[in-house]
């Protein structure tokens, strides 16, 4: 492994933990959803680092975005 890819993985590594503690803030109808997301992409980052930084970077987005009430999940 070189050295530039340990600096990857230890970058996915600290965006993961950061999604991990954002989803187990949620309340709980929330977190049960998006937990079962957030386990997916940490599964695939054991197999395949770039496309789980590329789905990690879409979860955190869709964080970051506010939902109304009103609108139905995906919406």
């Amino acid at each position: 492994m070189a050295a530039d890819d340990r600096l990857e993985d230890d970058e996915l590594a600290r965006r993961l933990r950061e999604a991990h503690r954002r989803v187990r803030m949620l309340p709980a109808a929330e977190k049960d959803r998006l937990a079962r997301r957030y386990l997916a992409i940490c599964d695939l980052a054991k197999r395949d680092p770039e496309r789980a930084a590329t789905r990690l970077d879409a979860f955190l987005a869709a964080l970051d975005t506010p939902r109304s009430e009103e609108n139905a999940p995906g919406d």
